[in-house]
């Protein structure tokens, strides 16, 4: 069958190979791949910037966001031939760590967690695979192909459960929330901040393209700038872009017992000049906080199930605004401007 790998930490070696049928050791569930999303993360990995191959193994097949249709599975499994199924990308530990033993291995403390087609497991970009049925998604037949959407609705499904956490330590009822970034994820996250009832503010740098018509259509706001320029005092911040600057300004301009959750990952080297003392004061006596938020249990795979399904399809389409054959996969590695969500078609 076709795959495509990538020999990591080198970069241009994406090929598509011819590979063999996936192990049953793999999982007992086999799927038909549908489509795969493309992210940043393949795109670092293709530039050869990290990732892992399996043990014994030169190449890593590629893809974490997979969209799939089940082809066989054993009795009692939570999914059955025919049905739509996501993959959850992460496996925990082998040893495994107090987080791992519980579900929770999107906390794992020792870092010996594997990820599909990203840290030294295969991942879904091949005209098949199989999954361990404790580790499969099934999804509302409704969605389509907006179905490969669900992974990184699970990313910020995490986020927005983690912002709750924190708030709930006291009487907790956000009424304003800005997202930093109108790629995907941050389209995604202020869709789940629409849904709860907020007033929810999109933040990011481009003033054509798809962008500011996917926020309006959500029934959110649209900005440029900065969050001071907004003139809004949020309650809540989900900061999904990674750059420094804006990771700062989330920081100083959210409101008394504010959240700002970081789901963005920065680039190191670059210097800013911050005034340390006067956040260090506000955090205190606003009684303010920051938390890092990574990846996704089976939880928010299925919050962010539920979250898709009661969302407008046809918004959910307007994502994905670039569709490639797997035989085209190079173009769906190079980002164009108007690019949103760009999708591999494998089995249609």
């Amino acid at each position: 069958m076709k795959a495509l790998t990538v020999h990591p930490m080198t970069a241009g070696s994406a090929r598509l190979d011819e590979v063999d049928e996936p192990p049953t050791t793999d999982g007992s569930v086999l799927v038909e791949t549908m489509a795969i999303g493309v992210c940043g993360t393949d795109i670092e990995i293709t530039s050869g910037a990290y990732g892992w191959a399996p043990e014994g193994r030169d190449r890593l097949i590629l893809g974490h966001e997979s969209l799939g249709r089940v082809l066989e599975a054993p009795t009692g499994a939570p999914v059955a031939a025919g049905d739509l199924v996501v993959g959850i990308v992460r496996r925990p530990d082998p040893v495994p760590c107090a987080n791992c033993a519980v579900g929770e291995w999107d906390f794992c403390h020792n870092g010996q967690y594997t990820e599909r087609g990203i840290k030294q497991r295969d991942g879904y970009c091949s005209e098949r695979y199989r999954i361990e049925p404790d580790f499969v998604i099934k999804i509302d037949p409704a969605l389509g192909r907006c179905g490969v959407l669900l992974e990184p609705t699970s990313v910020v499904a995490k986020a927005w459960e983690q912002v709750d956490r924190i708030g709930g330590r006291a009487h907790w009822a956000p009424e304003r929330a800005v997202v930093t970034g109108a790629g995907p994820i941050g389209l995604l996250a202020a869709l789940i901040g629409v849904q709860r009832g907020l007033e929810v503010h999109v933040l990011d740098r481009v003033t054509t393209g798809p962008k500011p018509d996917l926020v309006a259509a959500l029934g959110a706001t649209y900005a440029t700038g900065t969050i001071e320029d907004m003139g809004t005092v949020p309650d809540v911040v989900i900061e999904c872009t990674g750059v420094a600057s804006l990771v700062f300004d989330a920081m100083e301009h959210m409101g008394p017992n504010g959240v700002v959750c970081l789901t963005g990952v920065s680039s190191s080297g670059r210097s800013l000049a911050v005034d340390a003392g006067l956040l260090n004061r506000s955090l205190v006596l606003a009684n303010q906080s920051i938390v890092g938020s990574v990846n996704a249990n089976r939880r928010h795979y299925e919050a962010a199930a539920a979250a898709l399904s009661k969302a407008d399809h046809g918004w959910l389409e307007g994502l994905l605004n670039r569709t490639v054959p797997l035989d085209s996969f190079g173009d769906a590695l190079v980002r164009q401007p108007d690019d949103v969500k760009v999708v591999i078609e494998i089995n249609t």
